[in-house]
């Protein structure tokens, strides 16, 4: 077994001094505003994306306190999309808190987001007034700008893929990548682009994040199946109730005889969908093999994230190697 030791201590150092930065940039009035803004923020989260920008960064020579606030960046833009997506999906708790919507109500949820989405670029501006080169800067910027570009296409099809009876894998993939890895992969990036990493080393950076980006959003839907509610930190089966169309859903529908297709699709997207009824779709759907399908697949994402690790030209070791675990974590993880 892997030793996550160090990669866990260190994570909480970045989190600590993101959260910092991002307290120090949303500040202001009216105070429920910035209070529902701070809200989900404040309730938590691993900040894993803020730990691959300082990583990434120092790959090639950041300075950590540069990381970390450009990290601050990718990670009001996490939130942002947290917030809307939960108004979108009507969940009514995150990180075991009430959603924003839910103790505000949706008008100052959506401003809420709002908000977020500008810190976001903002966090980005005030490097200026550091040591870095203006033109590595943009670059970042436009970095971050295909990335909220990206996750809102994402989203669009996640949407879409629900109300669809037929989804094929590939679907799936397209759906993920958009939605998930390109904020993983624009979060590794902008580190790297504000170290004055070569095009090439962005594309070998950019492999890494996009298959370890996708191994993290199958793994994450398998948890949505079977991990402890508390642990979660939302409903469990909520991805059922939704309608998403997962890889385990996917793998279970093509595997279902016609009776057990149909149960499952009248449970799929059905919002009036007992407990019970949920529990047994998602016990149907394990005992179909899934479970087992999306964790071979996950694994030959992780391992094509991994390889593409491997052939990137660092400066600084240790933060490959916490690359390299941070892959691994994420993979493993229990919730």
């Amino acid at each position: 077994m892997e030793d996550f030791t160090d990669l866990i201590n260190y994570a909480k150092k970045i989190a600590a001094e993101t959260d910092k930065v991002i307290y120090e940039l949303v500040s202001g009035n009216p105070k429920l505003l910035y209070d529902a803004s701070l809200h989900l923020i404040k309730a938590g989260g691993k900040r894993l994306r803020p730990l691959a920008t300082v990583l990434g960064g120092r790959l090639f020579g950041l300075k950590e306190d540069i990381g970390v606030r450009a990290g601050a960046a990718v990670e009001l833009l996490h939130n942002f999309t947290l917030v809307h997506d939960d108004i979108m999906d009507k969940d009514e708790f995150r990180r075991g808190v009430p959603t924003v919507h839910k103790l505000w109500g949706e008008d100052i949820a959506i401003l809420a987001g709002d908000l977020l989405f500008s810190k976001a670029f903002e966090a980005l501006l005030k490097l200026t007034s550091y040591d870095i080169d203006y033109e590595a800067i943009i670059k970042a910027l436009k970095e971050l700008c295909w990335a909220s570009v990206t996750v809102a296409e994402g989203q669009a099809l996640d949407l879409s893929l629900s109300k669809l009876e037929y989804v094929e894998l590939n679907d799936y993939i397209e759906m993920v990548y958009k939605k998930t890895a390109a904020l993983f992969k624009a979060s590794l990036c902008i580190g790297a682009i504000l170290a004055g990493a070569s095009n090439g080393e962005l594309s070998k950076l950019a492999d890494y994040a996009v298959n370890v980006g996708i191994a993290f959003q199958i793994r994450d839907d398998e948890l949505g199946l079977v991990a402890d509610e508390k642990k979660l930190g939302k409903p469990v089966y909520s991805d059922l109730r939704e309608g998403k169309k997962t890889v385990l859903v996917i793998y279970a529908l093509s595997r279902a005889s016609e009776g057990e297709r149909k149960f499952l699709l009248s449970v799929l997207g059905n919002d009036k969908a007992t407990k019970d009824e949920l529990r047994r779709a998602a016990d149907l759907i394990l005992s179909l093999g899934a479970l087992d399908y999306s964790n071979k697949l996950a694994s030959e994402y992780l391992k094509k994230g991994l390889e593409a690790l491997s052939s990137v030209n660092e400066v600084d070791r240790e933060a490959k190697n916490l690359l390299r675990k941070l892959a691994l974590f994420v993979a493993e993880r229990q919730y």
